[in-house]
């Protein structure tokens, strides 16, 4: 019999096979019963090292604070991080140490907020003087929603907010008692370099000089001011008490400090140690405090041991000062930021409820206050407070003070929605205003005829704001509508001649505007008109105007928020022989001019307005609307966004009226009252029958003009 002989390519495949199954099992036998998990088998390093980097001498209750802070850092991160602390500006200045944490080179930082003013304006919040009620009010909001918002601005700085910590409130010295803003009439003040405090005193009716800090006390002594401000422990280190014969504990402003981490040396840590580093910030934030208030006890008996008089102002003059400085805190409004003003006032409203029969009559402001739609919140806002005002020094409305809440969605319906829906909960809510964004109002429009709340629409165009099917509608609009003002556009870019490129914005008003041209574009030849659509906030738009203009274009039509604008305009500057450019509104609800100034020198930018600054002297409700603006708001030009301002004065005067008609304050008949109000003289026109059941648009076709920003970004006709 004979024996088969197997495959050699066989026999060499199962020797591979069986070596390799012997090595598996040898590997086996040697591992540990246990592999641990990645996060098991890390294991802590040395301690690692952070510097924290401060301008106040060693003794000081921010000194003691961060000493804490390094202490329980070490316990709590059980030895994993050593905080080391380096007061008096052993590392450098303020400004120093402040690069140094951005670029990573100092791992946490104690700065004066007013230090971080010039890159976040913002932060000048604290320092609006009489603005708080008390050092608890003003602790409420910094450990509240508005302190959290002003740290989250701290990311474009490359920092991490952590906390606020403060070296003290402000308190006025001069040569001569003050408990009255009459005090400081003809006084010389020694102010730090920032346009608010040099306003506030003006507003006083004293003289404000900047000085440097480190040369106080000569020019206190050498009487080249009278008087200044600053908290007791840096008139006790700086010897102003010596120089300065009276002190008043006006506790008017407040000296924060910002608790910051470097962002990238945040980022490199655990979430773990992350978490330990902001819990015990926070922590130590009211011991800090509570050992500021301990110093200053010691430091108001150093200075009266001085010889100094000592005064504190009684709660009637601190109403006194309260009521000079109010309008200051809006006079910044677009510094400090309306979204931050507006979060005060919420809280402000449901801390301190009115006694009844005394509570204020609602209007609410759901806007975008904070993104590229800030300029046309602020804006809408300053005209509804300029009516309130009015309508409250004739009495108010049904006997009670009118009063505005605002509300930031960001240009978020979702968050719209939301707003929406607080303010409808509120007691003694009349209506709503509206910020720019159509597509915030679409997203609403089931919630408001739901919740049957009177809303009225000083800017969105969209056609669909208006023409939306609810009968009865709940919606009150003086503004202009996409059918009207896209069809001027192209009109006007059709009228350079050649092929026009329109740029629309790819949402429910980019549509809107497509919707009121497309009987246009069916009467002309294929090619003359070339559309593009763009995503909001796409950082390519500029790429997307150098193709259309590379295709020959001879004009440009815009539908594009502010900071889109922006990037198509600078393409077009960037072309040897730019075109001229016809936009919608949008853009002016952001702060387009500041961005895009030096490309409007070389582009002929025109666009859509109701109403310019230079038809004040043909009409005299506006001149007398623009000098009440102006009183209020300073003196500066240009007015920001006016159309914003005048559209909502004027809806929050017809509000009045139907408020008025109907005697109440029921939802429903102040809508019936809006369309039987048979006359009001208001800013924009003479109103006649502003509504009716069939027509909730206060303006037309007639009002639609062009403009353009002249050199200093007035908005002015196109002549």
């Amino acid at each position: 019999m004979k024996i088969p002989i197997p495959n050699p390519r066989l026999i060499l495949i199962l020797t591979a096979l069986l070596a390799g199954a012997l090595l598996f099992w040898a590997i086996w036998l040697r591992a540990p019963a246990h592999i641990p998990l990645p996060a098991e088998a890390a294991r802590p390093g040395p301690p690692r090292t952070l510097r924290l980097g401060l301008n106040i001498a060693a003794g000081s209750a921010l000194h003691k604070a961060a000493l804490r802070f390094a202490e329980q850092v070490g316990e709590r991160s059980k030895g994993r991080l050593q905080v080391q602390v380096f007061p008096d500006q052993q590392l450098g200045n303020d400004d120093q140490m402040l690069e140094m944490a951005r670029n990573g080179q100092l791992d946490f930082l104690l700065i004066p907020s007013a230090k971080l003013s010039s890159a976040i304006p913002a932060m000048q919040y604290a320092d609006l003087p009489f603005y708080f009620s008390s050092r608890e009010e003003l602790y409420a909001m910094l450990d509240g929603e508005p302190g959290q918002m002003l740290l989250a601005k701290l990311h474009q700085l490359g920092l991490v907010g952590l906390t606020f910590w403060e070296n003290g409130f402000k308190q006025f010295t001069a040569n001569r008692p003050i408990h009255s803003p009459e005090d400081f009439a003809g006084l010389r003040i020694r102010t730090m370099k920032s346009r608010l405090i040099a306003e506030q005193f003006a507003a006083l009716g004293a003289q404000p000089i900047p000085i440097d800090f480190h040369r106080v006390r000569q020019a206190l002594a050498e009487q080249a001011v009278d008087g200044q401000e600053n908290p007791l422990v840096a008139i006790v280190a700086m010897g102003i008490h010596e120089v300065q014969k009276h002190l008043t504990l006006s506790h008017h402003a407040y000296l924060g400090y910002v608790f910051a981490a470097s962002k990238p040396v945040f980022e490199t840590l655990s979430p773990g140690l992350r978490q330990v580093i902001q819990d015990t910030a926070r922590e130590l934030t009211q011991w800090e405090r509570e050992e500021t208030a301990r110093l200053e006890t010691g430091l108001i008996e150093t200075i009266r041991a001085a010889g100094v008089e000592i005064h504190t102002l009684t709660p009637g003059q601190r109403q006194r000062f309260s009521a000079v400085m109010a309008p200051l805190a809006d006079h910044f409004g677009f510094e400090v930021g309306y979204d931050l003003l507006g979060k005060t006032g919420e809280l402000r409203y449901l801390r301190q409820m009115p006694a009844a029969g005394k509570e204020p009559l609602i209007i609410g402001l759901d806007a975008d206050l904070s993104n590229n739609g800030v300029l046309a919140g602020g804006a809408i806002y300053r005209g509804m407070q300029l009516a309130q005002e009015e309508i409250n020094q004739k009495g108010g409305l049904l006997g009670r003070p009118l009063q505005i809440l605002a509300r930031d969605h960001g240009g978020n319906p979702s968050v719209g929605r939301q707003n929406l829906a607080w303010f409808a909960r509120l007691p003694r809510m009349l209506a709503v205003m509206g910020g720019q964004h159509s597509a915030v109002i679409l997203a609403e429009m089931e919630d408001i005829h739901r919740l049957q709340l009177p809303y009225l629409v000083p800017w969105a165009a969209n056609h669909d704001v208006m023409q939306h099917g609810h009968s009865p509608s709940y919606l009150f609009r003086a503004s202009l509508d996409d059918q009207d003002v896209a069809p001027v556009l192209l009109g006007h870019a059709l009228g350079q001649g050649g092929t026009v490129g329109m740029l629309l914005e790819r949402s429910a008003w980019g549509r809107s505007n497509a919707q009121a041209i497309a009987a246009m574009l069916a009467r002309l030849p294929a090619g003359r008109v070339n559309i593009q659509w763009v995503n909001p906030g796409d950082p390519d738009i500029g790429l997307q105007t150098e193709a259309l203009l590379q295709r020959g274009v001879r004009s440009l039509v815009l539908v594009l928020q502010a900071h889109e604008t922006q990037a198509a305009v600078k393409a077009v500057a960037q072309q040897d022989e730019p075109v001229p450019v016809f936009s919608h509104w949008g853009m002016t609800g952001g702060n387009f001019f500041a961005a895009a100034q030096h490309d409007l020198q070389r582009v002929d930018l025109r666009f859509v307005q109701t109403v310019v600054v230079d038809d004040a002297h043909r009409r005299p409700a506006l001149n007398a609307f623009l000098e009440r603006y102006r009183k209020r708001y300073g003196q500066e030009a240009p007015v920001p966004a006016l159309m914003g301002s005048v559209h909502a004065y004027d809806l929050v005067h017809l509000l009045a009226r139907a408020v008025t008609q109907a005697r109440s304050q029921d939802r429903e008949a102040i809508r019936r009252e809006l369309e039987q109000i048979p006359h009001h003289a208001g800013v924009m026109q003479d109103y006649k029958r502003p509504f009716s059941p069939d027509d909730h648009d206060a303006l037309d076709r007639r009002f639609l003009r062009l403009a353009r920003y002249d050199a200093a970004g007035n908005i002015v006709a196109v002549q």
